[in-house]
């Protein structure tokens, strides 16, 4: 399908989603969510995918809703549950979800759910005059699109409880010192590094990177055995892998492996 409010291209094993309503700080409306949702069921339905890019166009990744979209504003009043479960859920689900990496680049301001989704990826470069903040509790609010659940996980409760609660913006390097993000770069190398990062990870195992993935998201709910028994039943299924086998073979006859992502 043809796309609008957002960019999107599948080549060389590479998904690139880029947000693409500048004009409006990329803040999300109706038609920008049912863009993504079809961009994610092509990247479902596309085997070929080893690796996603998440970035947006212009000086702001994405300023969360587009409080404008009447979309959001029922006869009844504002419908912001509705949005939730038909966009914003399934939207950072499917991040979180996705069997391969998912990269973010951060390029301007990452706010509401902009900066949740942000956090959602898996790993998080951002420019260094980016910024995030937890805008909600100046509209009476509270942090969706999974904020109340990542944000106390990357930062502790003593700092989740803050920022939802003031609403103060932090600096991109802030954000890598407290932990929410990977890394902070000057905002000429930010799609430069962004762009080397997932052609790497594109080449890797990425059935092995779908399961560190899976292991590491789990963790935080499982208690120690379960985790075990969870670390012995993905090792046991990433060793019958191809990569697994083509990782050895490289090793022994010393060259570089040639991984298939599965």
């Amino acid at each position: 399908m043809s796309y609008n409010s957002i960019e999107f291209t599948i080549e060389s094993g590479i998904a690139r989603l880029t947000f693409n309503r500048p004009d409006r700080l990329n803040s999300f409306n109706t038609e920008m969510q049912e863009e993504i949702q079809a961009a994610l069921t092509e990247i479902r339905n596309d085997s070929s995918v080893r690796c996603l890019l998440l970035t947006g166009n212009g000086r702001g990744f994405c300023a969360g809703q587009d409080l404008a979209d009447p979309a959001v504003r029922g006869e009844n009043g504002p419908e912001l549950g509705h949005a939730l479960e038909n966009y914003y859920n399934p939207f950072v689900h499917a991040l979180m979800t996705f069997e391969f990496p998912v990269v973010c680049a951060v390029n301007g301001v990452a706010a509401g759910a902009g900066a949740n989704v942000a956090l959602a990826c898996d790993i998080v470069l951002a420019a260094r005059s980016a910024s995030f903040v937890q805008a909600f509790c100046r509209l009476g609010l509270i942090p969706d699109a999974g904020g109340t659940w990542l944000l106390p996980r990357v930062v502790g409760r003593a700092r989740a409880m803050a920022l939802s609660m003031l609403g103060d913006k932090i600096s991109a390097e802030k954000a890598e010192q407290w932990g929410m993000i990977w890394q902070c770069v000057d905002d000429d190398q930010l799609m430069e590094e962004a762009n080397k990062l997932v052609e790497h990870l594109a080449k890797q195992p990425t059935k092995g990177m779908g399961f560190i993935k899976r292991a590491l998201n789990a963790s935080s709910e499982n208690d120690l055995q379960t985790q075990l028994d969870l670390e012995r039943d993905l090792q046991d299924e990433a060793g019958n892998s191809y990569d697994f086998k083509e990782g050895v073979s490289a090793f022994t006859e010393k060259r570089a492996p040639d991984f298939k992502g599965y």
